[in-house]
């Protein structure tokens, strides 16, 4: 009989009625990459959060190398080298990266009995350059990029020395090469002797690092399989019980009219005391989607605060429908046809402690159709509600009644797409809007943009993601360091040389065309 290192035998959790986990065994080998996927809200977080202690089992019995173990909280989870990095961030916002990375785990001075921080540094530095993973220890939360916290959450685990690693969703907020360097990580760490669990609905990737995978649909398992013996489709399909085809075929634009125009803006970034957006100048027109791609952390996020009103612009204009916006309050960007679909959904998307229903007009509860002499309109923000559950298949307990924060991450992002969406305006800024979706869910919402954008809407998308960026883009916008180095139309440029542009290894070839001194 074969010795597991985790076995999940038999578990069962239920929620208000809603049974997430329905007699799920899983068993994870020694030295194993073993592969969790599902369709958002088919039970895969909270199976791993039973694991870590986070929840406990309604039924069924979990045992580390053979013997049965009572889980009763992360502390315990701890002891018995399991660490988990959360799909959402478990970071403390107004501590650094540092003081998050250590904490519960801090290192003493064993004569004075304080904190050694610089052992801890020396410690963090070590994990960051030995695994790639880019920090700036003193930086606050508040402050640095969902990348970074992404990697921060890593660093947290690997600080603790467990055996048994669970990734939930790890790439979700990473760039390609990002991917790429993670995935490499994982094979080191596999090779270590450690046991992973990872949550993905990234086919590649699953294909690229897993061992075996175990598929779950609506709560059940479905079955185990070998990697090396099963395709992406095979995995798809027994993901979402149907074949998904995610090739997407296009008509050509339409272009219409000038929606939106950026000139020359210009954006502070707090941290390091540098403009973050260098003085960028585009434009979107009715009937295209323009993206904006490049590596994480190049100045998107500030340039979308900027056009969206969430920061103030240092310099520079934007422009909607003609009229200038730059330094219009974010109500008046909304009420004069702007949508946005934040890249961050809980700090920017949701009140989190707010119903569906609430949630859903955020931005209309003044509206005459939601609200009559100030008191809100019940019934019709229900309705209205019910309408994007049932139009984007976003999976609730209690339908508009659902608090936000109890809806899986998947189901959160799915609610804010369809709430951005249903508003119908000219403009939708759409930032990250597939982050964390599964196969089924990225075609659904592809599908969505390319039919605001027949429609004739104007769409601006941030990807990090490359096979969006070549399947969506009318246009593309290759952003590093805060600025515009690349600009191609569809099918004018291949994957390998707008990898390169991302990464800045074409700048310097950019600014020689600039300046006139080669030729393009």
């Amino acid at each position: 009989m074969e010795q597991y290192k985790i076995e999940m035998l038999g578990i069962r959790k239920e929620f208000s009625g809603l049974v997430a986990n329905d007699n799920i065994t899983l068993q994870l080998k020694k030295g194993e990459i073993h592969a969790l996927l599902g369709e958002n809200g088919a039970g895969k977080s909270t199976l791993m959060s039973i694991l870590f202690g986070m929840y406990q089992p309604d039924a069924g019995e979990i045992r580390i190398d053979g013997k049965k173990v009572d889980i009763s909280d992360p502390s315990v989870a701890t002891k018995y080298h399991i660490g988990m990095v959360h799909q959402h961030f478990k970071l403390v916002e107004i501590y650094t990266v540092l003081q998050n990375i250590i904490l519960g785990a801090e290192p003493t001075n064993t004569v004075f009995n304080f904190i050694d921080m610089k052992k801890a540094r020396e410690r963090v530095v070590e994990l960051s350059q030995k695994y790639g993973l880019a920090v700036n220890p003193d930086a606050k939360i508040q402050d640095i990029t969902v990348g970074m916290q992404q990697r921060t959450e890593i660093l947290k685990m690997l600080y603790r020395d467990n055996d048994v690693l669970i990734f939930d969703e790890p790439t979700a907020v990473l760039t390609p090469q990002e991917i790429d360097e993670l995935m490499q990580i994982m094979r080191n760490l596999k090779s270590e002797g450690k046991s992973i669990l990872f949550i993905t609905h990234k086919l590649n990737e699953i294909m690229a690092v897993a061992d075996r995978c175990t598929v779950l649909r609506k709560g059940k398992c479905i079955g185990t399989i070998d990697i090396k013996s099963t395709t992406k489709e095979q995995l798809s399909e027994m993901m979402v019980g149907r074949k998904v085809d995610l090739n997407i075929v296009k008509k050509d634009p339409v272009i219409g009219n000038e929606v939106l125009r950026v000139e020359n803006l210009v954006m502070a970034d707090r941290i390091h005391k540098k403009n973050s957006v260098n003085g960028v100048s585009f434009n979107v027109r009715q009937g295209e989607i323009v993206v904006i791609a490049g590596i994480d952390g190049n100045g998107q996020s500030e340039l979308i605060y900027g056009l969206t009103g969430l920061e103030q612009v240092v310099s520079g204009s934007i422009k909607l429908n003609g009229a200038d916006i730059t330094k219009a309050s974010i109500k008046k960007r909304n009420e004069s046809g702007l949508s946005h679909i934040p890249e961050d959904r809980h700090k920017h998307g949701l009140v989190l402690d707010f119903t569906m229903g609430y949630n859903s007009v955020l931005e209309l509860h003044d509206k005459p159709e939601f609200s009559v002499a100030g008191f809100i309109k019940f019934k019709d923000v229900a309705a209205h509600s019910d309408k994007i559950i049932d139009e984007f298949d976003v999976r609730s307990t209690q339908g508009s009644n659902t608090t936000s924060r109890s809806m899986s991450g998947g189901n959160q992002q799915k609610a804010i797409v369809g709430r951005e969406i249903s508003r119908d305006t000219d403009l939708l800024i759409a930032v990250q809007p597939t982050r964390g979706l599964d196969v089924g869910a990225i075609e659904f919402i592809h599908n969505r943009l390319i039919e605001q954008r027949d429609k004739g809407k104007a769409v601006l998308l941030v990807s990090f993601e490359l096979d969006e960026v070549m399947n969506l883009a009318d246009r593309i916008l290759v952003m590093y360091e805060g600025e515009f180095v690349g600009e191609f139309g569809y099918n004018k440029v291949s994957r390998n040389d707008l990898g390169l542009y991302m990464s800045g290894a074409k700048r310097d070839q950019v600014n020689a065309i600039k300046e006139g001194t080669t030729e393009a």
